[in-house]
Protein backbone atom coordinates (compact mmCIF):
# COMPACT_ATOMS: atom_id res chain seq x y z
CA UNK A 1 0.00 0.00 0.00
CA UNK A 2 1.40 3.44 -0.56
CA UNK A 3 0.66 6.72 1.45
CA UNK A 4 1.38 10.06 -0.68
CA UNK A 5 1.35 13.58 0.15
CA UNK A 6 0.11 15.84 -2.40
CA UNK A 7 3.73 17.75 -1.54
CA UNK A 8 6.88 16.00 -1.96
CA UNK A 9 10.11 16.78 -2.67
CA UNK A 10 11.19 17.66 -5.78
CA UNK A 11 7.76 16.52 -7.97
CA UNK A 12 4.38 16.66 -7.27
CA UNK A 13 2.20 13.69 -5.54
CA UNK A 14 0.02 13.09 -9.00
CA UNK A 15 3.19 12.61 -11.00
CA UNK A 16 4.48 10.15 -8.27
CA UNK A 17 0.90 8.70 -8.34
CA UNK A 18 1.31 8.63 -12.57
CA UNK A 19 4.54 6.63 -12.09
CA UNK A 20 3.40 3.83 -9.78
CA UNK A 21 0.24 3.27 -11.87
CA UNK A 22 2.15 3.14 -14.90
CA UNK A 23 5.36 0.68 -13.52
CA UNK A 24 4.50 -0.66 -10.30
CA UNK A 25 0.96 -3.35 -9.59
CA UNK A 26 -2.53 -2.22 -10.46
CA UNK A 27 -4.38 -3.64 -7.55
CA UNK A 28 -1.56 -1.50 -5.06
CA UNK A 29 -3.84 0.57 -3.13
CA UNK A 30 -2.74 4.52 -2.75
CA UNK A 31 -4.39 6.90 0.07
CA UNK A 32 -3.51 10.29 -0.78
CA UNK A 33 -3.15 12.36 2.86
CA UNK A 34 -2.79 15.76 2.46
CA UNK A 35 -4.29 19.22 3.86
CA UNK A 36 -5.40 20.04 0.02
CA UNK A 37 -9.17 20.12 0.87
CA UNK A 38 -10.59 22.00 -2.06
CA UNK A 39 -13.08 19.85 -4.53
CA UNK A 40 -11.13 19.97 -7.43
CA UNK A 41 -7.88 18.50 -5.38
CA UNK A 42 -9.74 15.92 -4.19
CA UNK A 43 -11.50 14.85 -7.84
CA UNK A 44 -7.80 15.47 -9.29
CA UNK A 45 -6.25 13.02 -6.59
CA UNK A 46 -8.67 10.43 -7.39
CA UNK A 47 -8.56 10.79 -11.20
CA UNK A 48 -5.20 10.41 -11.09
CA UNK A 49 -5.54 6.92 -9.62
CA UNK A 50 -6.07 7.27 -5.91
CA UNK A 51 -8.24 4.69 -4.23
CA UNK A 52 -9.42 7.03 -1.14
CA UNK A 53 -8.32 10.74 -0.06
CA UNK A 54 -7.59 12.00 3.29
CA UNK A 55 -7.34 15.43 4.23
CA UNK A 56 -5.27 16.82 7.56
CA UNK A 57 -5.70 16.56 10.33
CA UNK A 58 -5.51 13.04 10.28
CA UNK A 59 -8.12 11.29 12.42
CA UNK A 60 -6.32 8.06 13.75
CA UNK A 61 -9.06 5.90 13.74
CA UNK A 62 -10.79 6.93 10.52
CA UNK A 63 -7.24 6.32 8.95
CA UNK A 64 -7.16 2.91 10.42
CA UNK A 65 -10.63 1.90 9.15
CA UNK A 66 -9.75 3.68 5.70
CA UNK A 67 -6.21 1.84 5.55
CA UNK A 68 -8.21 -1.18 6.63
CA UNK A 69 -11.23 -1.09 3.77
CA UNK A 70 -8.48 -0.16 1.10
CA UNK A 71 -6.57 -3.54 1.93
CA UNK A 72 -9.55 -5.69 2.17
CA UNK A 73 -11.06 -4.35 -1.47
CA UNK A 74 -7.41 -4.93 -3.07
CA UNK A 75 -6.22 -8.30 -1.45
CA UNK A 76 -9.43 -9.81 -0.41
CA UNK A 77 -7.82 -13.50 -0.56
CA UNK A 78 -5.85 -12.53 2.34
CA UNK A 79 -9.00 -11.46 4.49
CA UNK A 80 -10.56 -14.86 3.33
CA UNK A 81 -7.69 -16.88 5.28
CA UNK A 82 -9.11 -15.26 8.61
CA UNK A 83 -9.99 -18.94 9.66
CA UNK A 84 -7.27 -21.37 9.92
CA UNK A 85 -7.74 -25.09 11.05
CA UNK A 86 -5.04 -27.72 12.41
CA UNK A 87 -7.12 -30.48 13.97
CA UNK A 88 -8.84 -29.49 16.76
CA UNK A 89 -7.15 -25.81 16.91
CA UNK A 90 -8.92 -23.34 15.46
CA UNK A 91 -7.00 -20.00 14.67
CA UNK A 92 -9.28 -16.44 14.16
CA UNK A 93 -6.71 -14.72 13.00
CA UNK A 94 -8.14 -11.18 12.35
CA UNK A 95 -9.76 -11.53 16.07
CA UNK A 96 -6.68 -13.11 17.52
CA UNK A 97 -8.38 -15.97 18.87
CA UNK A 98 -7.64 -19.75 19.00
CA UNK A 99 -10.14 -22.43 20.17
CA UNK A 100 -9.59 -25.70 20.89
CA UNK A 101 -12.30 -28.60 20.01
CA UNK A 102 -14.22 -25.37 20.04
CA UNK A 103 -13.79 -24.23 23.42
CA UNK A 104 -12.39 -20.09 23.24
CA UNK A 105 -8.55 -20.21 25.12
CA UNK A 106 -7.65 -17.27 26.62
CA UNK A 107 -4.22 -16.11 25.56
CA UNK A 108 -2.19 -12.34 25.50
CA UNK A 109 -1.39 -11.56 21.64
CA UNK A 110 2.05 -12.43 21.80
CA UNK A 111 1.34 -15.94 23.18
CA UNK A 112 -1.31 -16.21 19.93
CA UNK A 113 1.23 -14.86 17.57
CA UNK A 114 3.81 -17.36 18.70
CA UNK A 115 1.13 -20.29 18.63
CA UNK A 116 0.15 -18.95 15.04
CA UNK A 117 3.78 -18.72 14.13
CA UNK A 118 4.43 -22.69 15.47
CA UNK A 119 1.07 -24.08 13.85
CA UNK A 120 2.38 -22.67 10.69
CA UNK A 121 5.47 -23.93 10.24
CA UNK A 122 4.42 -27.20 11.67
CA UNK A 123 7.40 -29.78 11.37
CA UNK A 124 10.16 -27.10 10.73
CA UNK A 125 12.73 -26.24 13.08
CA UNK A 126 12.57 -22.52 13.98
CA UNK A 127 15.32 -20.63 15.63
CA UNK A 128 14.86 -18.48 18.13
CA UNK A 129 16.42 -15.66 16.73
CA UNK A 130 13.67 -16.05 14.05
CA UNK A 131 10.53 -16.58 16.57
CA UNK A 132 12.24 -13.50 18.19
CA UNK A 133 12.32 -11.39 15.27
CA UNK A 134 8.71 -12.65 14.43
CA UNK A 135 7.10 -12.46 17.38
CA UNK A 136 8.55 -9.76 18.86
CA UNK A 137 9.74 -7.93 16.02
CA UNK A 138 12.27 -4.43 16.67
CA UNK A 139 12.05 -5.30 20.65
CA UNK A 140 15.39 -6.81 20.97
CA UNK A 141 15.79 -5.89 24.69
CA UNK A 142 13.40 -8.75 25.90
CA UNK A 143 14.95 -10.71 29.10
CA UNK A 144 16.13 -14.10 27.84
CA UNK A 145 13.75 -15.88 29.42
CA UNK A 146 10.56 -14.64 27.86
CA UNK A 147 10.65 -16.60 24.85
CA UNK A 148 10.73 -19.72 26.89
CA UNK A 149 7.83 -18.31 29.51
CA UNK A 150 5.75 -17.93 26.29
CA UNK A 151 6.66 -21.00 25.26
CA UNK A 152 5.58 -22.90 28.06
CA UNK A 153 2.36 -20.63 27.93
CA UNK A 154 2.06 -21.78 24.45
CA UNK A 155 2.61 -25.41 25.23
CA UNK A 156 0.41 -25.34 28.43
CA UNK A 157 -2.74 -23.15 27.36
CA UNK A 158 -2.93 -25.29 23.98
CA UNK A 159 -2.11 -28.70 25.94
CA UNK A 160 0.10 -29.79 23.18
CA UNK A 161 0.91 -33.23 24.29
CA UNK A 162 1.06 -36.11 22.15
CA UNK A 163 -2.12 -37.50 23.44
CA UNK A 164 -3.81 -34.15 21.79
CA UNK A 165 -1.68 -35.10 18.28
CA UNK A 166 0.82 -32.38 18.55
CA UNK A 167 3.88 -31.89 20.23
CA UNK A 168 5.71 -28.46 21.10
CA UNK A 169 9.46 -29.92 21.84
CA UNK A 170 12.90 -27.71 21.96
CA UNK A 171 15.91 -28.15 19.52
CA UNK A 172 18.71 -28.32 21.07
CA UNK A 173 20.91 -24.94 20.99
CA UNK A 174 18.80 -23.73 18.13
CA UNK A 175 14.98 -23.12 19.37
CA UNK A 176 11.49 -24.95 19.04
CA UNK A 177 9.40 -26.76 16.75
CA UNK A 178 5.91 -28.04 16.80
CA UNK A 179 5.77 -31.43 15.72
CA UNK A 180 2.40 -33.24 14.23
CA UNK A 181 2.30 -36.50 16.43
CA UNK A 182 1.05 -39.85 14.20
CA UNK A 183 -1.98 -41.95 16.12
CA UNK A 184 -0.05 -45.58 16.87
Amino acid sequence: MLILDWQVPDLSGTEILHWVREKLSPTLPVLFMTSRSGEDDIVAGLAAGADDYMIKPIRRSEMVARVQALLRRAYPTQAASEHLQFGIYKFETRAGRVSVNEVPVEMTQKEFDLALLLFRNLGRPLSRAYILEAVWSRDVDIPSRTMDTHISRVRSKLELRPENGYRLAPVYSYGYRLEQMTPE
